[in-house]
């Protein structure tokens, strides 16, 4: 019978300099997935608090002392040898000039560059919730075909974006009004928000912008489907599904139900256990999806995702 794996706390800070820029640490030759850039960090010792980690962690590495800010994010990770736990938090300020004193390199990398670098699994999430949206916005479909119907469904949209939302997902069937009107909402609001089609990737195409797969098209592509300029994602309710989307090279999952939602009255949700069972096989960057609401984000978060996707919760009322 196997050993039982480990379990590792870990805790990294993000540090930003006065231009914007993330400090990475390369992992030497002696340790594991060497060669590979992480925030730095490291294991929560018996007795200390995360914060007095942190501290020690990067006097150590970088020979600074730092004032440690407000947490980001967990992520669970399964690796071949341990369950590690990942606790990410900003650097508020430091003192000292960071230097490599364990004999890694370091650099100072802008957030749009982080995906240049090779990271251990437990980073890629962290560097989707720094860059990217917490929240992922699922429309729904328009009452009927009336223009009224119509005009309503692009004022809530408009309004959602107003809000805040960035990240889209138009849900609109095969038909020609309301593929006219996925249309005009992307032609409308092209500039900084990201458009998902749900599982047209022609249209997708076409248009120039992301889609959203569903979990059977999962299992039939043999190939990302668009190339990299153009978001793939896909919703996915367990590992197969998840481990097709990495594959597939999808930017990210949506997975769920987490909890009872009246959009899928009969999905039973999984709950965050199994939530965080999951994102712990992976390294996609996730989001947390079922009867969730904004102010479940930092419990997403506290389970490895990067926020919440929903339709309701998301789209304003009449």
């Amino acid at each position: 019978m196997p050993s039982p794996k480990r379990s590792i706390h870990v805790v990294a800070g993000v540090i930003t300099d006065a231009r914007g820029r993330i400090l990475l640490n390369r992992r030497t030759e002696n340790r594991d997935m060497a060669g590979l850039w992480e925030f730095p960090g490291g294991k929560r010792e018996e007795g200390e608090s995360s914060e007095q980690a942190l501290v020690r962690e990067l006097r150590e590495e970088l020979g600074i002392e730092a004032e440690v800010g407000d947490w980001i994010m967990d992520v669970p990770q399964l690796y071949p040898d341990k369950h590690l736990r990942l606790e990410v938090r900003h650097i508020r300020s430091w003192k000292g000039s960071p230097r490599g004193r364990e004999g890694q390199a370091i650099t100072w990398v802008a957030p749009d560059k982080l995906s240049r670098y090779s990271m251990p699994p437990a980073d890629l999430p962290v560097v989707a919730a720094l860059r990217h949206p917490d929240r992922y916005l699922i429309t729904p479909e328009p009452d009927t075909d009336e223009d009224a119907a119509h005009q309503d469904w692009y004022a809530r949209l408009a309004r959602a974006l107003e809000a805040g939302v960035r990240r889209v997902q138009l849900r609109t069937p095969n038909s020609p009004a309301r593929i006219a009107l996925a249309e005009q909402a992307v032609a409308r609001h092209r500039g900084g928000v990201q458009w998902l089609l749900s599982r047209d990737i022609e249209l997708a195409r076409r248009l120039g912008v992301g889609v959203h797969l569903g979990g059977e098209q999962l299992l039939q592509l043999e190939a990302r489907p668009l190339p990299a300029d153009q978001l793939v994602a896909a919703s996915c309710h367990d590992l197969a599904q998840l481990q097709a989307a990495q594959r597939l090279g999808c930017d990210f999952a949506v997975l769920g139900p987490v909890q009872a939602t009246d959009s899928h009255p009969g999905s039973v949700p999984m709950g965050w256990d199994a939530f965080e069972t999951l994102r712990a096989q992976v390294s996609l960057p996730l989001y947390a999806l079922g009867g969730l609401h904004p102010d479940d984000i930092t419990q997403a978060r506290r389970h490895g995702a990067q926020g919440i996707a929903a339709i309701r919760a998301l789209w304003p009322t009449a």
